[in-house]
């Protein structure tokens, strides 16, 4: 805007007031900025003056606060008020004339460069080092040179400019030196031996790297990982330096759509791929889109699943766009299930099993859908000629993993007058009751549809042979590593069972379980159990259970406990004082002392089949009866023990018990009752577990009786007690603590005062 000194007195100001004449002009700050006017604040007196925009003698847009100008003084016609006419803006003075270096810590924004309005120019900010401290100053666009925008972390040079108004600092004729090495970010995609490759995210390139520019473990770095990096050229070529790991998910080089579409496959991806194709994404689904058919490419990565796609095929995908180029690709190609009703294609039922024949485009069917087998619904009755002979995969040792075939059993019935045999397996007997040589059984057949052989399904016995051996009754007394022992109907004796003869499931069969077996010699006459069956629980112990619990002790255990011993059968002795009648020659008298009886207990006689009782021990029991002999034997044995915890650590201890050849007894921290924590000198109560395996004891069920002493302090050394006493603090000798600094709150307050006392200025705590 141009300005006409003779549109002064037309516009009703006087040309001089507050005695000042005609043509002085003064200089000021612009102190507020308005659309049409704004306010000076006068240089050389103390005064404010009003000035309207039509007075300014320049680019109003140039205008801002804090901008120096001259003008000259006039008076309102009206208010006969003081106003600012004539207005010039004086170009600033840049002092020092020397440059100096720094750098941009704030960038003006872009989005407000250019739209503010007048007065509210955006600004940046620049910081420079001078004898070890940061100053900064502000800048704005008017201040750089060349028309560029400058960004974080840029080097610059700078004039310093002084308001000589206001004082404040600025940054004038700013100069870029070097722009801020940008960090770019990509997805490692290969690692050689001493080299990779990352590719970029911002462009469709690969960049290499060599691993000494890797900042981070290099044996943790894989394909795939993200990464940030710095570009720089070397020898004519860029490569990646300064590479760091970032979270996973950090670079993302695609956008996939939400919404599906769906399409049909017009070329599909070669299965041998020839020498020139150099196309990452060879195939090609065509869509509506619109009104218009539109190809896109798709790679192996693009199926949802590793299903084989044929030209012509109906499919819903995704889409995929790269960031990077825009560039548009399907992507979770699924066929829709209409597909195979167009497709003139060939299609078979069957399982999956390991064929050499390969599949393709295979379709789940239903549960049920596909089966091999014709089962009859008709039931037929038969009699065993032939039992199923050696193991299944549930007989075998739980400590072995071999398996043993097994030989398959006969089974002969009539159909329609004719005799036939049919094979069966154990596998299809029901009830776990395995039938033997003379029994009768009902039983379904089977048949295989490719070869149409047959075979008994659903087996259940109907009546025993009563003409066979006699089937005794027994108890699981000892399980080792493939083989145990049982204990006999009578309690008296053990019988030897291989696993081999187990007849159901090994992993199910427990100590104290009652079993039906038969007796068989094999070689040295030696007799032991065949045909073992895992039967309903009989009362094994006996009848007439007495109700006095007694206190006795083990003088023998059992034969599983002590193998080197001939009998079976362990004994409890128990000793009662009291007067007994003796007969003489000629009357009957009565003495004072102890009567001392034994029992003999077996496995089933003891309350915890799995506890171990050493001879020695202390126990409680009941006697019964046996029904088969009338003889008397202890029943629900239980041992009293009691003991000191010796040591805990981690998760196990040790009690000074003694079994065997070891004064230590183990126990884990999981066998401890109520979740306690027990420590050194407690007193406790447990039972002791034989392992089949090692031939080792350990406690469990470890219940705290009374807790130990509790450790005390151990006082001081005479010694050390003198020493302190004879220290004076002129010695200077002693050991002497020096305050290297005072303790000081998180407040910056006077450490460990709980009331805050509050300084007064020039008083020092």
């Amino acid at each position: 805007m141009s300005f006409d000194p003779g549109m002064l007195h037309n516009n009703g100001h006087t040309a001089y007031a507050n005695g000042s004449g005609p043509g002085i002009r003064e200089t000021g700050v612009v102190e507020k900025l308005l659309t049409s006017y704004g306010f000076i604040q006068c240089s050389e007196r103390q005064a404010r003056l009003f000035f309207h925009c039509s007075q300014y003698n320049g680019n109003l847009q140039e205008l801002k606060i804090g901008d120096d100008v001259e003008f000259e003084v006039s008076s309102d016609r009206r208010t006969g008020k003081p106003i600012a006419v004539k207005l010039l803006k004086i170009k600033p003075e840049v002092l020092p004339e020397e440059r100096i270096s720094g750098q941009v810590v704030s960038s003006i924004p872009l989005h407000l460069d250019g739209k503010s309005a007048p007065g509210q120019v955006p600004t940046g900010s620049v910081c420079y080092e001078r004898n070890g401290e940061v100053f900064y100053l502000t800048y704005t666009p008017d201040d750089v040179e060349g028309n560029i925008h400058l960004d974080t972390g840029d080097k610059v040079s700078f004039y310093m400019e002084t308001n000589k108004h206001t004082g404040a600092v600025s940054a004038r004729n700013i100069q870029l030196v070097k722009k801020k090495q940008m960090r770019c970010q990509g997805v490692v995609c290969a690692t050689k031996e001493a080299f990779g490759f990352i590719e970029r995210a911002d462009v469709v390139k690969e960049i290499f790297f060599h691993y000494s520019e890797f900042k981070g473990d290099l044996e943790a770095l894989q394909a795939g990982d993200d990464v940030e990096f710095t570009i720089k050229d070397r020898n004519g070529k860029e490569v990646a330096t300064d590479v760091r790991l970032l979270p996973q998910g950090t670079v993302i080089f695609e956008d996939i759509s939400i919404e599906q579409f769906e399409g049909t496959v017009v070329k599909v991806i070669p299965k041998v791929p020839t020498k020139n194709q150099n196309d990452p994404l060879p195939g090609r689904v065509s869509v509506r889109m619109g009104f218009n058919d539109k190809e896109l490419p798709f790679g192996e990565k693009d199926t949802k699943t590793k299903v084989t796609l044929l030209e012509g095929d109906h499919i819903q995908f995704n889409i995929s766009t790269d960031r990077r180029d825009k560039l548009e690709r399907a992507t979770n190609i699924e066929i829709l299930p209409d597909t195979f009703k167009f497709t003139k294609e060939n299609r078979e039922m069957d399982m999956l099993s390991a064929q050499r024949n390969h599949a393709v485009r295979i379709k789940k069917l239903p549960k049920g859908t596909v089966s091999f087998h014709i089962q009859s619904e008709q039931r037929f009755v038969g009699v065993v000629e032939k039992e199923v002979v050696g193991n299944t995969a549930k007989n075998i040792s739980p400590t072995k993993g071999k398996e043993k075939e097994s030989e398959e059993g006969v089974i002969a019935y009539e159909d329609c007058g004719v005799k036939l045999t049919v094979p069966y397996h154990a596998k299809d007997l029901e009830g776990g009751s395995h039938p033997q040589v003379g029994d009768k059984v009902e039983f379904s057949i089977n048949e295989v549809k490719r070869t149409g052989q047959q075979s008994a399904v659903s087996i259940r016995v109907l009546n025993r042979n009563a003409s066979g051996a006699k089937r005794l009754h027994g108890f699981v007394a000892a399980l080792k590593d493939n083989f145990g022992f049982i204990e006999t109907a009578n309690h008296d004796q053990e019988v030897f069972f291989h696993y081999s003869e187990m007849c159901g499931d090994l992993d199910n069969l427990d100590l104290g379980d009652t079993v039906e077996y038969n007796l068989s010699k094999g070689k040295g006459n030696k007799v032991s159990a065949e045909k073992v069956t895992k039967v309903a629980a009989v009362n094994g112990i006996g009848e007439d259970v007495g109700g006095t619990v007694m206190t006795g002790k083990v003088i023998r255990p059992i034969r599983s406990v002590d193998p080197s011993q001939t009998e079976y059968q362990g004994l409890v002795e128990f000793s009662e004082e009291g007067w007994y009648p003796i007969m003489t020659t000629h009357v009957k008298q009565f003495i004072c002392g102890s009567k001392v009886q034994n029992y003999p207990f077996g496995i089933m006689s003891m309350a915890n089949k799995s506890d171990c009782l050493q001879k020695g021990e202390q126990v409680k029991f009941q006697v019964c009866t046996i029904t088969q002999t009338g003889q008397k034997m202890a029943c629900n044995v239980v041992p009293q023990r009691r003991a000191m915890v010796e040591c805990v650590k981690d998760q196990f201890g040790f009690i000074t018990y003694e079994v065997g050849d070891s004064k230590k007894l183990f126990f884990h921290v999981k066998e401890v009752q109520d979740g306690l924590e027990l420590q050194t000198g407690d007193e406790v109560e447990f039972s002791v577990v034989l392992n089949q395996r090692t031939g080792k004891c350990s406690a469990c069920n470890v219940r705290r009786v009374s807790e130990g002493p509790k450790p005390v302090a151990t006082p001081r050394p005479d010694r050390l007690v003198n020493r302190l006493k004879s220290i004076t603090l002129d010695d200077a000798s002693a050991p002497r603590l020096v305050i290297v600094r005072q303790p000081r709150g998180p407040d910056n307050s006077k450490g460990f005062n709980v009331e805050r006392k509050t300084r007064q200025p020039g008083v020092i705590d």
